[in-house]
């Protein structure tokens, strides 16, 4: 199965209800897990009985993704990996059963070499979750502190020390699964919703409105990841601003609690959008992955 044919496999599926285990977890067991791997995690994911986290970034390793430090030393007796260190914004870890988890194996090697791709149980002795109470007042985002997790040698994804290539697998399908959708990271309402609000007579908000349906437009026939999230991105902050605007002075009032996103998802998603041109690869990241390898410019120096 490719990553061709399992796109086509999850056509239709609600990506709200798994989306990691559906658009980052998914296509990289298809890419580099073995039959053994695939067929223990992909039904649940598929089904949306495993919920999926992601623990990729750190608090010293955000951007610089490769600098990451959580560390996993191999007990060949036990036959499992022993896992410390920290994540950090991993996504719905506090609702999590299983996570995709990178860690450095041989802290000697260059950074993009001495990193191996685990699968991790969320339930394991030695998980701490900390939620972050974001400015809308609810909770996406988690701190997880791993001390002595013992990660099975069967959940090692590819090789050791070569899981910066199925981690990019994971980026790649990370940045175009955030870039569909709704219009805050796939979640949330969508440009139709804007414009269901209602007419507008006035002619600067109208023009506001033209240039959000000609981008949405643009993106529904762009393919390139990085150029895709890049857009997508400025575009969510485009559309939840102009909901702000048509709204007027009540627009100006809303919610700020756990149930914030459910009660006004307008507001909520204002706030909210403030974080899409940050997680998932910041702007900057992208333009530089664009550059760098599609223009073919120099690269910036380490």
């Amino acid at each position: 199965m490719n990553l061709e044919e399992y796109g086509a496999a999850i056509e239709g599926l609600d990506h709200n209800d798994n989306p990691i285990g559906l658009g980052w977890a998914g296509p990289t067991l298809v890419a580099g897990g073995t039959e053994e791997q695939q067929q223990r995690w992909l039904p649940g994911i598929l089904d949306g009985s495993e919920f999926w986290c992601q623990l990729f970034s750190e608090p010293d390793a955000g951007s610089d993704l490769a600098s990451l430090q959580t560390r996993a030393v191999l007990d060949e007796g036990l036959l499992v990996y022993v896992v410390n260190g920290q994540k950090i914004w991993s996504t719905w870890a506090n609702r999590a059963r299983w996570g995709i988890l990178l860690a450095r194996t041989d802290p000697t090697a260059p950074k993009h070499k001495g990193i191996t791709y685990f699968v991790i149980d969320m339930e394991a002795e030695g998980i701490e979750i900390r939620p972050i109470i974001e400015m809308t007042g609810g909770n996406h985002f988690n701190e997880v502190f791993l001390t002595d997790v013992q990660i099975p040698i069967g959940h090692r994804i590819g090789p050791e020390n070569e899981g910066w290539s199925l981690a990019k697998v994971t980026l790649a399908n990370e940045r175009e699964s955030l870039s569909k959708g709704g219009v805050l990271w796939g979640m949330g309402p969508t440009t139709d919703e804007l414009f269901a609000l209602g007419p507008n007579e006035d002619p600067l908000q109208r023009q506001q409105l033209a240039r959000i349906r000609t981008t949405q437009l643009f993106l529904e026939h762009l393919e390139e990841p990085s150029v895709r999230k890049t857009l997508a991105d400025v575009h969510g902050q485009e559309v939840m601003a102009a909901a702000k605007d048509r709204r007027g002075a009540h627009g100006m009032l809303g919610p700020q609690s756990a149930t914030a996103e459910h009660e006004d998802v307008w507001h909520w998603g204002y706030l909210f959008s403030r974080a899409l041109t940050i997680g998932g690869g910041t702007s900057e990241v992208q333009r530089t992955i664009i550059g760098e390898r599609m223009l073919g410019l120099p690269k910036e120096p380490t």
